[in-house]
């Protein structure tokens, strides 16, 4: 397979299913954890100019499609609950206009509760977004100011039930655990008011302190790396015996639950990635395979004498390994190992003195038909993926 200027030609190389997330910038507040492309929102939100530049911006990556259908949208942000259904609408239309969706395509919107509206969250439903993903973090009080959410535990628990009477019976809470000095005891309580809400799908997921963030300048006092480990030991034995199977690092999901847009992510699906500062990932025809990125701040997306592309890269092929493992040694059970040739086009073999490697070191299973991480491999990711470097 020839290569020149960091292209590669490929053999057997099938264009992968294709996604879109949409982002909204803008929150009520900025939280003090949130390292996101995210904005406090002035006394009126640009909407009406945001949609038409991410309509313009959908038009500007249409020849990237290559005529695949839609699998799934997730609206992001930043809450892109703030906005209207009107607003969201629009996108939805032009979205299956010029791109079209499948047939079961999934469509999730990112809501907080404190931004809650039964009506508005019926009408949400009305436009076909299937599936709500509720940022919750924390039912007790000190937890949610500690962490600077405008909400209470009782407009979390509302927004379940809201969810579940605008017609929504596919939704996910977000919940976070190693808290400002939260114990086991605190973790599995949200976690079991979490699961008394009957959610379809738990994202639960340890707080970090991330750079650029308040926290990261002034970090709250954490609880100590063994307590840390007790509450994810404990945590994940409790949702399994609730029926939330583990599916990714931080993902767990009742039997047929899924979050297909993320899947399409660890499994290195392709995605439109629209609005200010959202990333994709887009290959073509003869297996290129380009990551490119959006201007970041909103008036700069907004500007009319800016373009919304603010950067491309191509992926040499040196890459792709590295790459396509970042995401799939995500999942618990791994992938298939023919997909690997399916969404990179090279050939296991380049894979073979780094399988190798991490299989004597016990972090990746010897299984000739999988690519996954051991239990090991699972809590050594990084260390893992250290051998899968171009």
């Amino acid at each position: 397979m020839p290569e020149a200027g960091g292209t590669h030609r490929v053999h057997g190389f099938a264009l992968p299913p294709l996604a879109a997330y949409v982002h909204i910038p803008w929150c009520v507040r900025k939280c003090p954890y949130c390292d996101f492309n995210s904005h406090a929102a002035g006394p009126e939100l640009p909407e009406e100019a945001y949609v038409d530049a991410l309509l313009a911006d959908l038009q500007a990556d249409l020849p990237r499609v290559h005529g695949r259908r839609l699998v799934s949208v997730f609206f992001g942000g930043g809450t892109p609950s703030l906005f209207s259904p009107r607003a969201l609408g629009r996108i939805l239309e032009d979205l299956e206009r010029h791109v079209g969706f499948a047939d079961d395509v999934e469509i999730t919107l990112e809501a907080n509760p404190g931004t809650f509206e039964q009506a508005k969250f019926r009408d949400y439903r009305g436009l076909g977004i299937n599936r709500l993903s509720i940022g919750v973090q924390s039912f007790q009080e000190a937890k949610l100011k500690a962490l600077g959410r405008i909400h209470d535990g009782r407009e979390a628990i509302r927004a379940a039930d809201m969810a579940r009477a605008a017609g929504f019976d596919n939704f996910n809470l977000d919940l976070m655990h190693g808290l400002p000095d939260q114990t086991i005891e605190d973790a599995l309580a949200d976690l079991r008011t979490a699961i008394a809400q009957g959610p379809t799908h738990l994202s639960w997921y340890q707080l970090t302190l991330e750079p650029n963030t308040v926290f990261w300048s002034q970090p709250p006092e954490l609880p100590e790396d063994d307590t840390l480990w007790d509450i994810q030991e404990a945590g994940q034995a409790l949702l399994a015996e609730r029926g939330y199977g583990q599916y990714e690092i931080s993902a767990y999901a009742q039997p047929g639950r899924r979050a297909r847009h993320n899947l399409n992510y660890w499994t290195f699906g392709d995605f439109l990635g629209l609005g200010a500062g959202a990333h994709a990932k887009l290959s073509d025809a003869d297996g290129r395979i380009q990551r490119l990125w959006k201007t970041r701040l909103p008036k700069d997306y907004l500007a009319a004498d800016k373009p919304f592309l603010a950067g491309e890269r191509l992926l040499d092929a040196g890459e792709l390994p590295f790459e396509f493992l970042m995401n799939a040694l995500r999942l618990t059970e791994g992938v298939p190992t023919e997909l690997f040739g399916q969404r990179t086009g090279l050939p296991l073999a380049v894979l073979a003195e780094g399988r190798r490697d991490a299989e004597a070191r016990g972090l990746l299973i010897d299984d000739p038909g999988r690519l996954a991480a051991s239990a090991r491999g699972q809590l050594f990711l990084n260390d893992l993926l250290q051998r899968f470097l171009p």
